[in-house]
């Protein structure tokens, strides 16, 4: 593969309730465990961090396969919702829900490009067969 990109981050502190920042300062974060894994909560983890990236790179090539099939996506949104827990063998594994609305195309041609986008995403391909990843279209309103 040609790598076209690559990003680098710094974490410190106490991993998890430490601090990250990118290389080029553009993302600075304090990091606090969450309130529901026995944390403080009130600041970014990783897990967060891991929903956004996912959300806007699925949406990216969401954008690409509609733009390749001239659907209309107007209005579209990409939601990422992240899990972690244990995985039973003492440590612990991610789960990732991808939540999309396409309130200008039909549904059946909307998770038709939800799928292909699906293939295409860069986050997709890494986690596939690694991570539980569902797809859902949600109904417009």
């Amino acid at each position: 593969m040609q790598v076209l990109y690559t990003a680098s981050a710094l974490a410190g502190g106490d991993g998890r309730d430490g601090h990250v920042r990118t290389s080029d300062g553009t993302l600075d974060l304090d990091l606090a465990i969450p309130k529901e894994m026995g944390g403080v909560g009130g600041a970014a983890n990783p897990e967060q961090l891991f929903a956004a990236g996912y959300a806007a790179c699925f949406h990216s090539a969401l954008r690409l396969v509609a733009r390749r099939a001239k659907a209309d996506v107007t209005g579209s949104v990409v939601e990422a919702q992240v899990g972690i827990g244990p995985n039973g063998s003492g440590g612990f594994g991610l789960t990732v829900a991808l939540v999309v609305d396409l309130p200008a195309v039909e549904r059946a041609a909307a998770e038709q490009l939800v799928a292909q986008a699906h293939q295409v995403c860069p986050y997709s391909n890494a986690t596939r067969g690694n991570v539980e990843v569902s797809l859902t279209v949600r109904e417009a309103v």
